[in-house]
């Protein structure tokens, strides 16, 4: 798996809708993920085929359907990548100015 992957991936809102409905209710079958989306069960399985390949979602057979389940290990991996290293600038430079204001109060 790739960063490219799952950014491309990423990229779709689509994508990123059926994402956010298997963060709010994991182990859904291709039928529940479909109701109530504006595309056709061919676009939602296309969808769902370039998350599976970016390792974003796994599938589960149980019986005669599959489940779908999203695997945030990914998402983390950019998290961590990514966002956290500017993120600790941020905190550094929040640190440093609690310190000076702290120094001023006391002077």
């Amino acid at each position: 798996m790739k960063d490219d992957d799952v950014f491309k991936a990423l990229a779709d809102a689509s994508r990123r809708t059926l994402l956010d409905r298997l963060h709010r209710r994991n182990g859904q079958t291709l039928n529940e993920l479909c109701a109530g989306l504006d595309m056709t069960r061919q676009a939602v399985t296309k969808h769902l085929s370039i998350l599976e390949s970016a390792n974003l979602i796994s599938v589960q057979r149980q019986g005669r359907e599959k489940l779908h389940f999203i695997n945030p290990v990914p998402i983390n991996e950019i998290a961590e990548r990514w966002i956290s290293k500017f993120q600790r600038h941020h905190l550094r430079a929040l640190s440093a100015l609690k310190k000076a204001l702290e120094e001023d109060d006391h002077e």
